[in-house]
């Protein structure tokens, strides 16, 4: 087996360092001993655009929130499944990965940051989604591991009942929070619940192939 080749590193607020490696044709983001994510495994991050955007149903001009951009597995799934008059706002914290996909894996990114559909904003989604009122069509939140975080104590705040409330103030009536985590949660998908969604949990496959570890999906629904 090659060796992993240490690309760079990036500096994330309140959390440690993220490393991007590549070991042949492949890329990885480590956070400590955890693999965060590979260019391997790109399939439940898809599914969380594409099942977000069958959901929306055929309006002509959807608004979408992605937080954060990571491998940009999501947001090249979007584009791929929306018209030419949709929008996509991406909001990604650390700076370091929007460089590593414009630099290194510029060639996985394929363009994606330059479409004329998408505004970058690089800040923290729960401020995005904090300044927001009706706005979007759907949220799509694929930050840290899920609601179990990792990188960052403050990611926390996404999930508790006041960001949950928020992400409901952001979304159009009928609007979509749409959220990717690593194993399922009761306790969570509960509190979806509370904070006033339909709540629809789906479990996916790692790997575009229908293979590897399962993740979760909840599709949570403003009424």
């Amino acid at each position: 087996m090659k060796p992993r080749e240490l690309l760079g590193t990036a500096k994330v607020p309140g959390g440690p360092d993220l490393r991007l490696y590549r070991r042949g044709d492949d890329f990885m983001i480590v956070l400590e001993r955890n693999e965060l994510m590979s260019s391997r495994m790109s399939g439940s991050e898809e599914a969380l655009a594409l099942m977000s955007c069958d959901r929306l149903g055929s309006g002509p001009a959807p608004h979408l929130l992605i937080g954060g951009y990571g491998m940009g597995f999501t947001l090249r799934a979007a584009l791929a499944r929306l018209g030419p008059d949709a929008r996509i706002t991406v909001a990604e914290l650390v700076p370091d990965i929007i460089a590593w996909a414009r630099g290194p894996m510029a060639e996985l990114a394929a363009g994606c940051l330059d479409d004329p559909r998408v505004r970058l904003i690089e800040d923290d989604v729960g401020a995005v989604i904090a300044a927001a009122t009706s706005t979007y069509d759907a949220i799509l939140l694929d930050v840290d591991n899920g609601p179990d975080g990792l990188v960052r104590s403050g990611n926390d705040r996404l999930y508790a009942m006041r960001g949950l409330t928020a992400a409901r103030a952001a979304l159009k009536p009928g609007g979509i929070l749409a959220i990717w985590s690593a194993g399922p949660d009761k306790a969570f998908a509960a509190l979806l619940g509370t904070a006033g969604f339909r709540v629809e949990e789906v479990a996916v496959r790692a790997r575009s192939n229908g293979k590897g570890p399962k993740h979760v999906i909840w599709f949570a629904t403003r009424p």
